[in-house]
């Protein structure tokens, strides 16, 4: 940092001084604080923190985070990488993890909203767009506002690489402009969002694929005929979920690639986020067969995945945010674990408008002998949805009072946003008193 402008270097001071304080005094990990302090203080900061670096950002409705954490795993096979680790995907919260680091290359997660700002400060080399679906509607507003601002971002850069699923259309859509697009198969099974086509008509999808047609056959829209699903460069082959902790496939490419790729993160939706890691990192210069290993070894995400042995229960988390995601992190619950407990919260940061609730098909849950149990600050709301869905569940106050009444074995977890973090400090806290003895 020492390439830093006086009024930078005061800035940056001051916001790890933000970010020390919040620590210390249990406010939280100082990752948005910290930013937010420093870019008062100088506003072209992220900026100055980025120019010599070469940065990849992430966006997407599900799998974030995720893709952040293995595509930073794949670069660190070339260098030293600054990321946002801990989720902080604002403006703000990239700004203090930039602060942190002098590392040459960044990967990092951006929230949809602020993909265009972050962009701009940032100059991407490439950038990685998952998958759009209906999240926060009291913060974000309709999918095709989102839409708008991932394709403002692509516009703004037609030299960076931009990574993106073919399979989703709104993906597609916010992407296709670009003239160095990579499209990559990486499975879109939410179709609920993305029936009407943000630049016009609607989304007819068909086995694998998808194309657009005008809205009625009266219409005409012009020009609409050339959307459609794009060729992919990536693919999966031979996909493999038997062991449902260590899905496996092959990872193909168009010039006849083909790569083993097996990971320690459960569910098929985590090897779509790897293909489109895969494809980042080897359009940053990486090795294909190094960046396959590098994404193997990781084994949680900011507390997802983790594990806690609490008196003989066995904890697995993870993470739910919106229809889309509980929906694929239900199929990541192990079909032999018989116990299975479901947080949900609703602050701000999760989204106070849980209308959702009732467009998850949570009837997956429901298997012989397994018992469910529904918590949280609105746990009677989702209790009332799985006993709609036919899944009977016992109701708790909290995820840590549900885990006592579970007898010794294995139990995995369902949280949204805020019960994840608020239930793995209670658990952390359990375990170095556990450690402390």
């Amino acid at each position: 940092m020492t390439s830093l402008t006086l009024r930078s270097r005061v800035a940056v001071a001051a916001g790890k001084g933000a970010s020390w304080a919040s620590r210390r005094l249990g406010r939280g990990s100082g990752g948005m604080i910290g930013g937010k302090v420093a870019l008062k203080l100088d506003p072209n900061l992220l900026a100055e923190l980025a120019k010599n670096r070469r940065s990849v950002v992430v966006s997407g409705t599900n799998g974030k985070s995720t893709t952040t954490r293995l595509l930073r795993a794949a670069l660190f096979s070339i260098g030293h990488v600054a990321s946002n680790t801990n989720g902080d995907n604002m403006t703000p919260g990239i700004t203090t993890a930039l602060m942190r680091s002098d590392a040459p290359l960044a990967a990092l997660e951006v929230d949809e909203m602020h993909m265009p700002t972050v962009s701009r400060f940032v100059d991407p080399q490439a950038m990685v767009l998952l998958n759009l679906s209906r999240d926060q509607l009291d913060r974000v507003g309709e999918i095709g506002a989102v839409e708008r601002r991932l394709r403002k971002a692509v516009n703004e850069h037609p030299n960076a690489v931009v990574i993106a699923n073919c399979d989703d259309p709104l993906v597609a859509s916010a992407a296709w402009d670009s003239p160095n697009v990579q499209w990559v198969a990486a499975g879109h099974a939410w179709m609920g969002d993305s029936t009407a086509f943000p630049r016009g008509g609607r989304v007819i999808h068909s086995d694998d694929s998808w194309r657009v047609v005008p809205l009625t056959a009266s219409s005409s829209d012009e020009g609409l005929d050339q959307y459609r699903r794009p060729d992919p460069l990536w693919w999966l082959e031979d996909e493999d979920l038997s062991d449902p902790s260590h899905p496996s496939a092959t990872a193909c490419r168009k010039d006849g690639l083909r790569i083993p790729l097996r990971l320690s993160l459960p569910g098929r939706a985590n090897l779509s986020n790897a293909l489109e890691a895969l494809a980042a990192a080897v359009a940053m210069g990486v090795d294909p067969q190094a960046a396959c290993r590098a994404m193997s070894e990781v084994v949680e995400v900011a507390g997802r995945y983790s594990t806690y042995e609490i008196h003989g229960r066995l904890a697995r988390l993870m993470l739910a945010k919106n229809p889309a995601g509980w929906q694929e992190a239900m199929y990541m619950i192990d079909p032999s674990v018989d116990q299975v407990i479901v947080a949900i919260n609703g602050q701000v940061a999760d989204g106070q408008d849980l209308s959702w609730l009732w467009d998850v098909d949570f009837s997956v849950l429901g298997a012989p002998h397994r018992k469910v149990y529904a918590c949280g600050e609105r746990g009677a709301d989702l209790a009332v949805r799985l006993e709609y869905a036919g899944v009977h569940c016992e109701l708790f106050p909290l995820p840590m009072d549900a885990l006592q009444s579970c007898i010794p074995g294995r139990v995995e977890i369902l949280l949204n946003y805020t019960a994840l973090r608020d239930f793995k400090r209670v658990l952390d806290s359990h375990r170095q008193a556990e450690e402390a003895e």
